[in-house]
């Protein structure tokens, strides 16, 4: 995972360039659930992400794109690391509900970016959620301040790939170690969601609510054990499972609490669980 992120389009996971891509499946809460479809999510050079708010943001804030932290342009942060208030001028291109790209949005700010216990990056934008939705009329998505709920369905909706895999949240793992990496409280997929390489960073949606609730962001290919692009499952004693072809994403319900007024990053706020620098 050392590659430059550039010429690792597959690294650190997301399985394999060969799978094949999961058909939608229909909804079978169809009259609760809402439409799931590309509006405010994003493509990167290497991955992909979504313009996102909290609960508590306003329209006039800053807006935010959410990734992983293994796309942060600078590289995979180092275990134990934790990047913030990092300049940055990344570009990403806005997709409206059919997938197409209307615009270009610029970053000014590495907000916050780390591969311990979660794999996330946050940019911070130089126009407003109000300004988007003025200009193209794409409003952002909204990361849920709850846990989700094992077995409830969700959408992982890739900006890069411009395709969205359906299936469920098979459960949740406690630790998912992959090479010198370690998550905690992982949301594992039920089989339908074959992620590829190139998803990574796609915000993963409760077709429920339209909230995200994890961040794609890796699966074992080759059924090696807590190797690169081979994450395992440890429990809480220390056992180790192996699922080759199933995926995983991270939680993103305790990132709400680490974000004050203006979208401000304030690690010290109550509730904030986040890894600290």
């Amino acid at each position: 995972m050392n590659k430059p992120l550039l010429a690792a389009l597959s690294a650190l996971a997301i399985a394999g360039l060969g799978a094949t891509p999961a058909v939608a499946a229909p909804q079978t809460k169809a009259a609760k659930a809402v439409t799931v479809n590309f509006a405010g999510t994003v493509s990167l050079s290497n991955c992909s992400g979504s313009v996102v708010r909290f609960p508590n943001s306003a329209d006039s804030d800053p807006a935010l794109v959410m990734t992983n932290g293994h796309c942060l342009e600078t590289g995979f942060p180092e275990p134990g690391e934790v990047i913030t208030g990092q300049s940055s001028s990344r570009t990403f291109g806005l997709l409206n509900s059919s997938g197409s790209r209307v615009a270009t949005l610029r970053a000014n700010q590495v907000v916050y970016s780390t591969m311990t216990d979660t794999d996330v990056t946050i940019y911070r934008l130089t126009t407003t959620y109000a300004a988007i939705k003025s200009s193209y009329g794409i409003s952002p998505l909204t990361v849920q301040n709850t846990h989700p709920t094992a077995g409830s369905a969700i959408k992982v909706v890739s900006g890069y790939w411009k395709r969205i895999y359906s299936c469920n949240a098979d459960g949740f793992v406690y630790r998912l170690k992959e090479g010198d990496w370690t998550w905690k409280d992982s949301l594992r997929y039920t089989s339908a969601c074959n992620t590829i390489g190139g998803t990574s960073g796609s915000p993963v949606i409760d077709t429920a609510t339209g909230n995200v609730v994890a961040v794609n962001n890796t699966g074992n290919e080759d059924g090696e054990r807590c190797t690169e692009n081979n994450p395992c499952e440890v429990d809480e004693s220390g056992n180790v499972t192996v699922r080759q072809g199933i995926n995983y994403a991270e939680e993103t319900y305790q990132i709400p609490a680490c974000f004050t007024t203006g979208n401000k990053l304030n690690l010290s706020a109550s509730g904030c669980t986040l890894p600290k620098p």
